[in-house]
C-alpha cells in the first residue's frame, strides 16, 4: 500500500476550518462513531484539580496506577502529543433496548451491556483508524494522529464535556443528548487545525434518582464515586476478597453494573442503536449460567469470552463472583454446585466466596451447608479459605 505523501499545509480560513470540521464529524458517523465533537487542546487545569481531590480523599484507591503524576500528564495532551492542535471526541453509542434476563429455570448472572459484544477499545480505535485514512485522502497528506480509548493518558470525560459531545451525569457518566450515558469514549488527537466547539449548557437539576438506587451506596454525592465500593471496580479490578459487608449489596452482577444507567431518566430518551460489535455472541456473553461459571475450564473461560472486555477480571474473579451472585439469589437447589466448588475449585479464591454463599444458604438449608462447609473446613490447606468457612459456619449457626 503507498504511504500518503507529506505535503506542505496551509492555514486554513474560518469557513474551511468549519467545512472541514463538518466534514470530519460527518465522515465519523459513517464509520460507526456516531457521535463526535472537537476541543482544543488547552490543558484541563479543573479537571486535574477534582481528580486529585479524589485521590486525596480515597475515592480511587485500589486502582494503583491512578496516580498523581498520572494526573499531572494527563492534564496537557500535548505531553503525549507534542503536536496536536485538535482532539475529536468520538462516541460509540450502544443502548440496544429494554431487555430481560431470560427466565429459564437457569441461574444467570448479568454483564454489564457495554461488555455483551467485542472489546470496544479495539471496536473504536479500528474505527478511529479509518477515520483518519479517510482524512489523509481526502487532504492528500499525512496527518500526524493519537488514536485513544479509555486506558491512554488522556481526560476523557472532560475531553467529552468540553467539547459539548455531552455532560457530566451525577453518577459521572457524560450523557449525551439523544443517546444518554449509553456512550463508550474515544479520541483522535490531530496535528491540524479544527473549530472547536461549545460545552453543552445542561445538567441533571434536581434529579438524584442514580445516587438513591445505587446498590452499594457508591454514589457518595453528585459527581462522585467511591470506586472501592462500586459493583464495577468490585466485579472487574478487585483481583482478591470483596469485602463481606458489600457482598449481599452485589446482586446477580458477575461483570460490572448498570443500575445507574438504566434508572436515569435519559435512557428512557435514548435512542436504540444496533450495533453488530456490540451484540452478546450467546446468551452466556450477556446473562451466563452461574453454575457454568463455576464450572469452567480455562479452555471454555478463552473460548467464549476472548474478544470481548470480560478477560479483564479473569476466571478466577469471573467465577468468585458468580459464587457472591448465587449466594445472593440462590436456592437449596445451588447448594451442590457449590459445594463442589469449595471442595474442587483450583482457586482459593472461588472456594472461599462459594463458602460465604454456602453461609447465606444456610438459612433454608441448615444441614446439608453445615455439612459441605465442615468437610470442607477438615480438608482446606488455604488459610483465608478457612476463614471463610468459620464466617459461613458461624453465621449458619
Amino acid at each position: 500500500m503507498n504511504a500518503v505523501p507529506i505535503r506542505p499545509v496551509s492555514i486554513p480560513d474560518d469557513a474551511d476550518l468549519q467545512r472541514t470540521t463538518a466534514w470530519v464529524k460527518m465522515t465519523a458517523a459513517d464509520h460507526g462513531l456516531e457521535v463526535s465533537a472537537v476541543t482544543s487542546v488547552d490543558p484541563f487545569p479543573d479537571a486535574a484539580s477534582v481528580l486529585h481531590d479524589r485521590i486525596d480523599a480515597g475515592h480511587l484507591a485500589g486502582m494503583d496506577w491512578f496516580t498523581h503524576d498520572r494526573v499531572d500528564v494527563s492534564e496537557d495532551i500535548r505531553n503525549l502529543h507534542p503536536t496536536a492542535q485538535s482532539i475529536v471526541s468520538v462516541g460509540l453509542t450502544y443502548w440496544s433496548g429494554p431487555v430481560e434476563k431470560p427466565e429459564d429455570g437457569v441461574p444467570r448472572g448479568r454483564i454489564s451491556r457495554y461488555a455483551w459484544g467485542r472489546d470496544y477499545h479495539r471496536v473504536i480505535k479500528r474505527r478511529m483508524k479509518a477515520l483518519h485514512a479517510n482524512l489523509e485522502k481526502q487532504f492528500s497528506h499525512r496527518i500526524e494522529a493519537r488514536f485513544l480509548v479509555d486506558t491512554a493518558r488522556v481526560m476523557e470525560r472532560a475531553v467529552a464535556a468540553r467539547s459539548g459531545l455531552g455532560w457530566y451525569g451525577k453518577h459521572s457518566c457524560i450523557i449525551v443528548p439523544g443517546h444518554g450515558s449509553w456512550v463508550l469514549l474515544g479520541e483522535l488527537v490531530l496535528d491540524i487545525p479544527l473549530t472547536p466547539d461549545r460545552p453543552l449548557d445542561q445538567n441533571c437539576g434536581r434529579c438524584r434518582i442514580c445516587l438513591d438506587q445505587c446498590p452499594t451506596g457508591a454514589i457518595v454525592d453528585a459527581y462522585t464515586v467511591h470506586a472501592p465500593s462500586c459493583i464495577s471496580y468490585l466485579t472487574i479490578e478487585e483481583r482478591g476478597w470483596i469485602p463481606r459487608d458489600l457482598r449481599p449489596k452485589m446482586g446477580d452482577w458477575v461483570y460490572g453494573c448498570d443500575v445507574c444507567q438504566n434508572v436515569c431518566p435519559y435512557t428512557r430518551a435514548a435512542r436504540i442503536t444496533d450495533d453488530a460489535d456490540m451484540r452478546p455472541a450467546s446468551i452466556a456473553n450477556a446473562w451466563p449460567s452461574l453454575h457454568w461459571l463455576l464450572t469452567m475450564t480455562p479452555e471454555e473461560f478463552g473460548a467464549t469470552y476472548h474478544g470481548t472486555p470480560v478477560p479483564r477480571t479473569k476466571r478466577r474473579g469471573l467465577a468468585r463472583n458468580a459464587a457472591i451472585a448465587l449466594g445472593n439469589i440462590g436456592t437449596d437447589r445451588d447448594i451442590p454446585v457449590l459445594a463442589t466448588a469449595l471442595r474442587e475449585h483450583d482457586e482459593p479464591l472461588v472456594r472461599g466466596h462459594a463458602a460465604w454463599a454456602l453461609g447465606r444458604l444456610s438459612r433454608d438449608a441448615m444441614r446439608a451447608t453445615r455439612q459441605a462447609l465442615d468437610a470442607a473446613r477438615r480438608s482446606e490447606p488455604d488459610d483465608e479459605v478457612r476463614e471463610e468457612i468459620d464466617a459461613a459456619l458461624e453465621t449458619g449457626a
